[in-house]
């Protein structure tokens, strides 16, 4: 019954019991106290029926009509009824009001019950209709992927395994339960999961994390068995649960702070996985951002069995990525790939793929059809900045210096203090994500920072506040510098406390202990230390800062060639 339909319902029989007991009420004519007195005086009222309501009811001797009149609620009222040969007759409160009352919450609280009942039967049954995506929509492979050589290696194995289980079972080898994929976001978790279902020629099942948790106890374990059993039915098939952390994060040691519901939820997935037989061909990848943050139950062998990380692109990678995404683009000879995968330190691959989009969609807006070096160069600016600011009528000269010194700033360090890394683009563009500019360092790859590294990166983070020190004096720096900030003191406290690089301190993890007291002296001492050999530094090479700032102001933006060409020419 749809629930319009149990609405008229409702309304249909409370309005039925109402005319039942309407037209059960006689007529009755309403008398002045007083004249009732007079006629029980006059031995003329034959029987009174008395209650707590504000009317009571008679009738008169040798008479079929009724009466009414006002209730005196008197302690001795009955007992002078009584002593007048009166016949009484009580009742406790009114039958009619009473059973509309009754009728009425009656009526509410099934109603309420229905609608509660119905809530709860969706929310446990038709709220959860997870579908494959079949191998024939899956568009991408191992081909498209491009980076991640090693991860890529990883996932092939299991393609193995799912087309020919027998194969390893007869070697006594068992394919791993699960995979977890694992690294920061936009990195290819997703694609390199629907890849491995592709090269399998299985199903894709693809849930969220998210998906399993519901306010009602029970729902999010339910939803877990309908998934695997949903999988099944295709015998082998890839289930692809992402942001796993929403159901498997480490589970508290204090029962009072446990959620019932993830604890549920997070037994049947690993009910599921471990009812795998060794030839069953499904295979269970999550994708999480923090593996530290993961629950052991879900790490330990026989569960997550494969941990395999999905992390930034190197040059080499980044490059590859790049070829990929522009190949069916056309680029004129201005378009450096090789310059623009040093550029994209730090891009993942849906940063990369977003920055060739813009590029394209800057060539369209100019109606041209040929991307240049000029569209990539602003599509840059936009993926890491926002896009630039049209309307600078606010911006005055006063501020545009102050953002061509602080730029300038940073630029001039890093060339001193960094020789190996490349400044490639300086700008004094405001975005519309609030920046005023920027100054893009790009650090030379390798698998280890040094001491010498670390303190360059905290003098480059402070140069820009130094700039604006030594040009506009102390009391008029401004907040430009906040970011620089935060950035050099993350450096300073790992540099203290987690590498043991601080000669002061010593070689001690000072995350180990809960009194940071000592750690925010040593930051703040050490802090003031590199601010001063900043300070040193720019004002002994103020000339070229004064250089590089006013060519910023003439020109906005300066690249790479054009840092070198001035310094040299100084």
């Amino acid at each position: 019954m749809s629930k319009k339909a149990w609405i008229l319902a409702m309304v249909i029989c409370f309005g039925a019991v109402m005319g039942i007991i309407l037209t059960d009420v006689d007529e009755v004519e309403q008398i002045p106290y007083t004249q009732f007195i007079t006629l029980m005086e006059n031995q003329s009222v034959a029987d009174v029926t008395i209650s707590q309501d504000a009317q009571i009811e008679f009738s008169l001797l040798e008479a079929e009509q009724r009466y009414t009149t006002e209730n005196p609620r008197t302690d001795n009222f009955k007992e002078m009824l009584l002593l007048n040969g009166i016949a009484v007759n009580e009742k406790n409160t009114s039958a009619q009001v009473a059973l509309i009352q009754y009728m009425f919450g009656t009526i509410i609280f099934v109603g309420v019950f229905f609608v509660v009942f119905r809530h709860a039967k969706n929310s446990r049954s038709t709220g959860f209709n997870v579908k494959a995506i079949e191998v024939n929509n899956l568009k991408m492979d191992f081909s498209d992927i491009a980076g991640n050589v090693e991860a890529k290696e990883q996932v092939e194995d299991i393609v193995d395994f799912i087309k020919n289980p027998y194969k390893y079972e007869e070697v006594g080898a068992k394919m791993p339960r699960g995979l977890i994929f694992y690294g920061p976001p936009g990195t290819g978790k997703t694609i390199m999961a629907k890849a491995l279902a592709k090269e399998a020629d299985v199903p894709f099942f693809s849930v969220n994390g998210s998906d399993f948790m519901q306010m009602y106890v029970g729902v999010g374990a339910s939803r877990i068995r309908d998934l695997f059993k949903e999988a099944r039915k295709s015998e082998k098939a890839v289930i692809f649960i992402d942001e796993i952390d929403a159901i498997g994060k480490m589970r508290s040691n204090n029962a009072a702070g446990s959620s019932d519901e993830k604890d549920q939820t997070l037994n049947a997935l690993l009910t599921e996985m471990s009812g795998f037989n060794n030839t069953e061909g499904i295979v269970v990848i999550a994708a999480t951002n923090r593996l530290e943050l993961l629950d052991e139950a879900l790490l330990r062998p026989g569960r997550f069995d494969r941990h395999i990380q999905i992390g930034y692109p190197d040059q080499a990678a980044r490059k590859m990525i790049l070829s990929l995404y522009i190949k069916n683009k056309l680029l004129d000879d201005t378009v450096d790939i090789d310059r623009l995968s040093e550029e994209t330190i730090y891009f993942t691959g849906a940063m990369i793929e977003n920055l060739v989009n813009e590029a394209a969609i800057l060539a369209v807006k100019e109606n041209v059809k040929i991307l240049t070096a000029n569209h990539f160069d602003k599509a840059f600016y936009t993926v890491i900045a926002g896009s630039e600011k049209k309307d600078r009528s606010k911006i005055t000269i006063e501020d545009k210096k102050i953002t061509a010194y602080h730029e300038a700033g940073h630029a001039l360090v890093t060339t001193i203090v960094a020789p190996q890394n490349k400044v490639s683009k300086v700008t004094i563009i405001p975005s519309t994500k609030g920046a005023g500019g920027f100054s893009m360092n790009i650090a030379k790859e390798k698998m280890y920072q040094t001491k010498a590294d670390i303190l360059a990166q905290v003098k480059i983070a402070l140069a820009g506040r130094v700039a604006e020190e030594i040009i506009f004096g102390s009391e008029y720096v401004t907040t430009g510098a906040s970011n620089d900030i935060e950035k050099a003191t993350t450096y300073i406290k790992d540099y203290i406390t987690k590498y043991g690089m601080d000669d002061t301190v010593g070689m001690v993890n000072l995350d180990v202990f809960d009194e940071k007291t000592h750690t925010l002296d040593r930051t703040k001492e050490l802090m003031k230390q590199l601010y001063d050999d900043t300070m040193k530094i720019l004002e002994e090479n103020k000339d070229n800062l004064d250089l590089l700032a006013n060519e910023l102001i003439h020109k906005e933006t300066l690249n790479q060639q054009q840092i070198d060409e001035l310094l040299r020419s100084a």
